[in-house]
């Protein structure tokens, strides 16, 4: 670990972080604790966590709003990447991981810390996602998890911090553990555990039940330019209204929620529920208008990186060379995606009902099984012949 006189923590306000203050002075000899509290849209009343983490011993407490670099330069890439890991979630928490590193780096460096800290503790995914985040982006920087060392349970980390005068929870404990950011909620722990048992409905709050969705359908039309959401129902939208709007139109009809079983980079499978509204929509029109403008080639080949791209971004390896190069990959795939995808939203459901785009690939001329059928049916024989070229003699040298 080695010691470290200033740190800049990356704090949510929460027992583990608070307790991490203390903690880090006295069992560690940290000279001086400085907070850094990410605004990325969790809706938190960020001047009680500011005051908070000042008695809980910190010299400085830093609040950052990056919504707009949240969307803009993190959500925005993984939707034209049409980022799902595992095929399913689609990284509302792993994506705002690499933007706090940046943050917490470049608050080392105004403030002359020698090393960064997190509360993250030892069985999670976002501990490999903050160290290795902030060593790519500052290697010289000593990375700090106190929660990953010091081995308390709960009740002896909140005894812990009251020795200090860090406060107990006094409202009603949630048995759950809760991570929420513009982009949706990830919810794990208490009943959610047991794989069997089906989520109370409780533990939602993004997305309606069926029951209480409206009982008709509402239709809504994403603009995309260069694969990037960039107008509502005709309306331009800056990205941050973007999202927030629609995850409430799209959450409005019980649409969003996940329940899967998910494979931590750490070895072991856990049951994660998950509400992301907002982002699952946005990516499969995303890729509907991919399917209209972009060769049958290129998408094909795209879907292996979509994967590669998912795992590497849940996996911690935001700022690595191979993120990189297929950025630029995902990037010059993009130059065409401009369009327009109408969606059907009802009882749970998002469908995909229409899509247009200037740049479109389908030719009605060629499609159609009217008269005006231009496609070449002669041509099929010889094609289908030459196709089957290798089958055939395959097929024969077999039978011989």
């Amino acid at each position: 670990m080695g010691r470290a006189k200033k740190v800049v923590l990356a704090y949510s306000g929460g027992v583990d972080t608070s307790v991490c203050i203390p903690y880090l002075m006295h069992e560690w000899g940290v000279e001086e604790v400085i907070t850094l509290a990410a605004d990325l849209g969790q809706g938190d009343e960020l001047d009680p966590i500011r005051e908070k983490a000042l008695k809980s011993g910190a010299s400085e407490s830093l609040v950052a709003d990056v919504k707009d670099s949240f969307i803009h330069d993190y959500a925005f890439g993984a939707i034209q990447a049409n980022a799902l890991y595992e095929n399913r979630y689609p990284l509302g928490t792993a994506l705002a991981r690499p933007l706090i590193a940046k943050i917490l780096v470049e608050a080392a460096q105004k403030y002359g810390a020698d090393a960064i800290a997190h509360g993250c503790t030892g069985k999670g995914n976002d501990q490999v996602r903050f160290d290795v985040s902030c060593a790519a982006l500052n290697p010289n920087l000593k990375i700090l998890a106190p929660a990953r060392e010091w081995g308390m349970s709960r009740e002896e980390t909140i005894a812990y911090g009251e020795k200090f005068g860090i406060p107990a929870v006094v409202k009603k404990s949630s048995p759950y553990s809760i991570d929420k950011n513009l982009l949706g909620r990830s919810i794990e722990a208490g009943v959610l555990e047991d794989p069997a048992a089906e989520p109370p409905e409780e533990i939602y709050e993004m997305t309606k039940a069926i029951a209480n969705t409206p009982n008709e359908p509402e239709y809504i039309e994403i603009g995309f330019n260069k694969g990037i959401p960039t107008t509502l129902n005709g309306t331009p939208k800056k990205p941050v209204e973007l999202v927030e709007q629609l995850n409430q139109v799209v959450g409005n009809h019980g649409v969003g929620r996940i329940d899967m079983i998910e494979n931590r980079l750490v070895g072991i499978k856990s049951r994660e529920i998950y509400e992301s509204p907002a982002m699952l929509v946005l990516i499969q029109a995303h890729r509907d208008l991919e399917s209209l403008t972009l060769t049958a080639d290129v998408t094909h080949y795209k879907r292996g990186v979509e994967e590669t791209y998912s795992q590497i971004v849940y996996n911690g390896l935001w700022y690595s060379p191979l993120k990189a190069a297929l950025d630029a990959f995902i990037l010059k795939t993009q130059e065409q995606v401009s369009g327009t995808v109408r969606v059907k939203l009802f009882k749970g459901n998002a469908t995909i009902v229409g899509r247009w785009s200037d740049n479109s690939l389908y030719s009605p001329d060629l499609a159609t099984y009217g008269a005006e059928d231009q496609f070449d049916h002669k041509a099929a024989e010889g094609f289908i012949y030459v196709w089957g070229l290798p089958t055939r003699v395959w097929s024969q040298r077999l039978k011989s």
